[in-house]
């Protein structure tokens, strides 16, 4: 197994379905062995839903939703956010219902997730020490 990879995006191959409608899903994870977190890369055209809706309340999984470019519109549990490109949010409450679709051609949407039990940061919390937290 490699201790590393470098590639393209481009690379990595995309595995929707044939079916009309649906955005280029690139499994990040997947395709670059990653198995503590999941990484997906999706692409899509305006009105594509780029997250199904749905919750992580059975997996307590947490989502980080980073729109590398375009724009996308959030639902979190029923209040609509514009994300447009370098925007993110993090769902960190896993029973928020969300969903996105895009808004312009080509939106690039990176989502993060993971559940399970705490993390536990290699950093030293000094280095976070004039960054505020969400209460």
């Amino acid at each position: 197994m490699a201790r590393w990879t470098v590639t393209e995006l481009t690379a990595i191959p995309d595995i929707s379905s044939a079916d009309e409608g649906e955005p280029a899903w690139h499994p990040l994870a997947h395709a670059l062995g990653i198995d503590t977190f999941g990484v997906n890369l999706f692409v899509g055209e305006p009105g594509q839903t780029l997250v199904e809706e749905h919750d992580e309340s059975a997996s307590g999984q947490q989502e980080l939703y980073l729109v590398l470019r375009g724009s996308a519109i959030f639902r979190l549990d029923g209040q609509e956010h514009e994300l447009k490109s370098r925007m993110a949010v993090a769902v960190t409450e896993p029973s928020v219902r969300r969903s996105a679709k895009a808004v312009v051609p080509e939106t690039m949407l990176l989502i993060v997730g993971a559940g399970g039990g705490p993390f536990s940061s290699t950093w030293d919390p000094a280095h976070f020490s004039r960054i505020e937290r969400p209460a």
